[in-house]
């Protein structure tokens, strides 16, 4: 099946817009947002909860639904602490950076096609421009400066560490979210999100694009600091990483940006992968795709971006934290040499596309997906390298304060015996050959006081 090369220009035309028509899809994608946070609470608890085996929030409203609205009232009202040691203007300015990059990706994702709003025919989207995925990749990566200003105006040791984890993380999976993106990008030719919607309209690239959709959706999760790559908020390690000083409202800010951050990454997958609001076979080919006009579209998008949000308590309640040495490893070594392969495989099968015209891409690229997902499985069951045995050797004399001021022992080397370490085992011995000493007369006392008693 041949796809004709779209131009770089979006799809959608809002040549008929006005203010009011902006101000309502504004509003309107602001309440969908946090509407769907409420929602998304209530939703992840409960269904943790039946993959553990046990209730959940089941007391306030039917099945426990008003339990969101509970806890958003509790941290309106709850006490509101600053820290003395943090630098306030950024400890304040920090959640707020957050909340606002994450409210921002939803500007150009499409709802749906353009249908008729107050007289007005008009796309169910905010905007759209050439260089839509580059603005939701710029939004995304300015998002984690709300993560990490939180982590180090607090003034304290244990947030520091969680944004200094968030910045490796989020470096690192952008990457290969964004090597996954790139792909899509080759074969829609174009960097708007409505003519990438567009240019699925015979085949999601969910299907043609696999080893990229698999590598976006393992990415978004490391992305949203979820379980299994919740490593920044560690709650064994870090108490609540970078949010560990922060309560009340500011609190509630990081609480919103990261479940509004799902919300995003679901629809940039949902967009991207798989068709956008474009409805699944075989409803899209009922009446001449009767299901994708009008405000059909809007459902199967929510749809989709809520099958997302499954998976990601489905992982939670699934599977264990990473060790922080496995997660960057599995980034650097696994992920991100897969998307290069596969990116240069998918330029290029589009070259020759171009070239060759009348080539049908499906075959090239099933089979460039089919050796990517080989060597990604080779790569991950392939026993580790055995690092020979280091050399025992003799360690170096060290002195700590040699430059004046304590230092730590590099490996290699340690520090010499503390006198108070010598002193304390020198007493204890001294005791125990004491001790000895008394058992080994003991049992002469035993005897003469038995040969006492006797007489």
């Amino acid at each position: 099946m041949m796809l004709p090369l779209l131009s770089p220009m979006p799809v959608a035309d809002f040549s008929q817009d006005n203010g009011w028509i902006w101000l309502l899809k504004a509003v309107g994608i602001i309440v969908f947002l946090l509407v769907s946070v409420l929602f998304a609470l209530w939703f992840e608890r409960r269904l943790v909860a039946r993959m553990q085996l046990r209730p959940g929030p089941n007391w306030h409203g039917p099945f426990g639904s008003l339990q969101s609205f509970a806890d958003a009232g509790k941290l309106l009202f709850k006490e509101d602490v600053t820290v003395k040691a943090a630098d306030k203007v950024i400890y304040i300015l920090a959640p707020m950076i957050s909340v606002t990059c994450s409210l921002l990706i939803y500007a150009v994702i499409p709802f749906g096609p353009a249908v008729n709003m107050f007289g007005i025919t008009t796309p169910l989207q905010l905007t759209d421009f050439s260089g839509s995925v580059l603005y939701i990749l710029g939004v995304t990566a300015l998002g984690v400066y709300g993560i990490v200003l939180g982590g180090w105006s607090s003034g304290s040791t244990y947030p520091l560490l969680g944004a200094v984890r968030s910045t490796a993380q989020i470096i690192s999976y952008e990457l290969s979210m964004s090597l996954a993106l790139v792909a899509v990008i080759i074969m829609s030719g174009s960097m708007a999100t409505s003519s990438i919607v567009e240019a699925q309209a015979s085949f999601w690239w969910a299907v043609t694009l696999f080893p990229a959709f698999i590598l976006y959706v393992i990415s978004m999760v490391g992305e949203t600091n979820r379980l299994p790559f919740d490593l920044p908020e560690a709650e064994g390690e870090l108490v609540s990483g970078f949010m560990t000083e922060y309560s009340s409202m500011k609190f509630a800010w990081f609480f919103l940006a990261e479940y509004i951050n799902m919300l995003n990454v679901s629809a940039v997958a949902t967009t991207l992968f798989l068709g956008g609001w474009r409805a699944p076979w075989p409803l899209s080919a009922i009446n001449d795709g009767m299901f994708n006009t009008g405000w059909w579209p809007f459902l199967w998008f929510v749809v989709k971006v809520w099958m997302f949000m499954f998976l990601f308590v489905w992982i939670r309640g699934s599977l264990l934290r990473f060790r922080y040495d496995q997660f960057m490893k599995f980034g650097w070594k696994v992920l991100i040499p897969i998307g290069l392969a596969f990116v240069v495989c998918v330029a290029t099968i589009q070259v020759l596309r171009v070239e060759l015209d009348g080539l049908d891409l499906r075959t090239p690229l099933m089979i460039a997906a089919g050796v990517v997902l080989v060597i990604a499985i080779a790569t991950l069951f392939l026993p580790e390298r055995k690092q020979p045995a280091p050399e025992v050797t003799e360690p170096e004399p060290f002195d700590a304060f040699a430059d004046g001021y304590p230092v730590p022992p590099l490996p290699g080397q340690s520090l010499p015996p503390s006198p108070r370490a010598g002193r304390r085992a020198a007493a204890a011995k001294e005791q125990g050959a004491a001790t000895a000493v008394l058992l080994e007369a003991a049992p002469d006392a035993d005897v003469d006081e038995k040969e006492s008693d006797d007489d």
